[in-house]
């Protein structure tokens, strides 16, 4: 077997370091799209498995058809609802989703977005994750974004960019992910906004399920090779992957963006 063991401050260099790469190629991105919270967090319910695009057509949809507010959301039947979404995909599960959150929202808090979010952070975010059909991926986007309460957001590419850079391995799960950010940077919701729309870029244009990694903004921040990928970690921060054929025993430590 062989390891690699990234330190607490290690991570943070690597952290940082994959933020300023990202920042100065893709400049800043004046995320979250949307004119207000309540546009975000309906935003954040229907981009589950699709692509804003077409999130932003049903938005559209509900704009058009005047009832683009808590209260006609709240009014609307089940069926008209789901026709105008149709483009966000799944269309029938989000209606559902959508109708969850604004009876909830009626029910605790009188369809009133800004009484949510005077809740601490923890206990908002127990909130959200209370309703049928939001997340942690979806509560912390709209807490992040809408609520403007500092959570990172962890997503697929997120997961994806850290294990090839020897962040975390795949076992991380999404608290141990998001974890790893909120202990070795500074809690700040701008930072963070930023940072998350900053791995989304890279995921979709660069850090694809087959790498592309000469092209991508990273390629200068250490990365493992395909057939290096850890597999496991333990809670000491020490992964471990599996060794090759013939392959001695070896300890590498991350030091000023390289393996040594």
């Amino acid at each position: 077997m062989w390891f690699v063991k990234i330190t607490s401050m290690n991570k943070t260099k690597v952290l940082t370091e994959i933020y300023d790469s990202l920042f100065n190629f893709f400049g800043r991105q004046y995320w979250w799209p949307g004119d207000t919270d309540f546009e975000v967090v309906i935003g954040a319910i229907l981009t589950q498995n699709t692509n804003w695009t077409n999130v932003e057509k049903a938005i559209m949809n509900l704009k058009a058809a005047n009832i683009f507010t808590p209260r006609k959301l709240y009014e609307i039947d089940v069926e008209s609802l789901a026709e105008l979404i149709k483009p966000s995909g799944y269309f029938n599960v989000k209606t559902k989703r959508l109708k969850h959150f604004i009876e909830w929202l009626f029910l605790n808090y009188n369809g009133n977005l800004s009484d949510l979010f005077k809740l601490d952070y923890d206990m908002l975010r127990d909130q959200l994750l209370s309703v049928n059909g939001i997340g942690r991926e979806t509560a912390d986007s709209i807490i992040l974004y809408a609520a403007k309460k500092a959570t990172f957001v962890v997503d697929a590419y997120t997961k994806r960019v850290l294990v090839r850079h020897g962040v975390v391995t795949e076992d991380y799960e999404y608290e141990a992910i998001k974890s790893v950010f909120e202990d070795n940077l500074r809690k700040d919701v701008s930072f963070y906004n930023e940072y998350h729309a900053l791995i989304v870029m890279v995921g979709k244009f660069y850090c694809k399920p087959r790498m592309q990694c000469e092209e991508c903004p990273l390629k200068d921040v250490y990365r493992v090779h395909q057939d290096e990928l850890p597999v496991s970690a333990d809670a000491s921060g020490i992964q471990v992957g599996k060794r090759r054929a013939g392959q001695k025993i070896k300890a590498r430590k991350y030091e000023s963006g390289k393996i040594k």
